[in-house]
């Protein structure tokens, strides 16, 4: 098992509706993630800066890297386009970040 933590944008006035898109996040796309090894995940917005801060754990990470792949996760990228800062695929801009500390 392993974490990933990373940073991603959405658009500032877009807040609520990022919130609100994955209060309904697609049964599919929830169970895309699970099959692909994916358990905790969380995301956090910091409103002030509009960044989102998100941890996972996956299982297996050439598994991991297959998600983006799937054509339900497409589709989810298309569909929040609109409300994040997205790269030419649609896949969210994101910084993955490096852990320095963790407290056992």
């Amino acid at each position: 098992m392993k974490q990933i933590a990373s940073v991603m944008y959405v658009k500032e006035g877009c807040h609520a509706e990022y919130k609100h898109r994955h209060d309904q996040i697609w049964p599919e796309m929830k169970q895309l993630l699970k099959g692909y090894g994916v358990s905790d995940y969380h995301i956090y917005l910091n409103e002030h800066t509009s960044e989102l801060f998100s941890i996972l754990t996956i299982e297996d990470e050439t598994l991991h890297a297959e998600i983006a792949q799937q054509p339900i996760c497409r589709q989810w990228w298309d569909h929040m386009a609109d409300i994040m800062y997205v790269n030419d695929d649609n896949s969210p801009k994101s910084i993955e970040l490096t852990e320095v500390f963790f407290l056992e």
